[in-house]
């Protein structure tokens, strides 16, 4: 049987994936793992350097880029996840190919979800290229409050308070294992058992917000989420994204997408209009920026 089954979405980040696929080979462990690559649409080398480089990982190379959460199904399926009457590894990975893992990464999240049976998903510590906490790699969900103490900036005013650093938990020590909410898509580890109840990945969402659907749809079976400090990986960060003018209203999109799913039918009425005008300013913003760079490359 397979121990796990690694899922990395890629997108024009070739060199970088290289790397990724290389400290999977390089990782320490006694488990079985194989490795799935899902290609979506790149125009760069991708594709044929993971042929040519990893031929024990296998490509998916989709003909279009439908999406993150996409992408990732494409992946679980082909390991068997979310069909009827399959083997399936005993747990999935969501890696991002902006990451590396560190060499005892594997093994020591493998073994934390063997000891922790409860646990349905659990995520490592990702430190950013300046060894700094990847603050998305342990939050809650966004409930209004919640968010609302994010976009007015509350959150980073009193990081430590109980109250208002909710949304990336910055009142935690980072060094200490925690049970949260949700951990990031970058390195997300979930049960085979709580992905035959919870599903796949929403596939409305584009590009992110589904990995916190996910672990809510997780949670809602039962299960625990848990941070584990105790593996680190790097996460150089929005290697694909961070020039796209999509990702930033895409990002507004989908906390709209998941908002509307998870809690306007519960908030009152007059905090739903506030939560949807604020979101939509902050769309529109993300939208009129885009087009502004836009107009600005063109030549005159």
């Amino acid at each position: 049987m397979i121990d796990l089954g690694i899922v990395i979405v890629n997108y024009n980040t070739s060199a970088l994936l290289r790397s990724c696929l290389q400290s999977i080979r390089d990782s320490r462990h006694p488990y079985t793992v194989k490795t799935c690559v899902v290609d979506n649409a790149s125009a760069d080398d991708s594709v044929a350097m993971v042929k040519r480089e990893f031929p024990e990982v296998h490509v998916i190379a989709s003909a279009e880029n439908g999406g993150f959460a996409r992408a990732n199904n494409l992946g679980l399926r082909y390991f068997g996840f979310g069909e009827t009457g399959t083997d399936v590894p005993r747990y999935a990975l969501l890696l991002n190919p902006d990451t590396e893992l560190s060499p005892d990464a594997l093994a020591t999240m493998i073994a934390f979800m063997d000891d922790t049976p409860d646990a349905g998903a659990a995520g490592p510590k990702l430190l950013l290229p300046d060894g700094s906490l990847d603050l998305a790699c342990r939050r809650s969900f966004p409930t209004p409050e919640i968010s609302f103490f994010r976009m007015t900036g509350l959150s980073k005013l009193f990081p430590k308070s109980k109250k208002f650093g909710r949304y990336n938990l910055t009142f935690l020590d980072e060094n200490e294992l925690a049970e949260v909410d949700s951990v990031v898509g970058a390195f997300m580890m979930v049960r085979a058992e709580a992905i035959a109840q919870a599903g796949l990945m929403d596939e409305t969402y584009f590009m992110y917000g589904e990995d916190l659907d996910w672990a809510f749809s997780i949670k809602s079976h039962g299960w625990k989420i848990y941070y584990n400090p105790a593996a680190t990986v790097l996460h150089v960060k929005r290697a694909s994204s961070r020039h796209s003018g999509k990702a930033q209203i895409e990002f507004y999109r989908a906390m709209q997408i998941f908002y509307d799913k998870h809690y306007a039918a519960t908030t009152p009425k007059w905090l739903h209009y506030l939560v949807v005008a604020g979101i939509q300013l902050k769309w529109k913003l993300a939208q009129l920026q885009v087009s502004r760079k836009k107009k600005a490359l063109r030549p005159a």
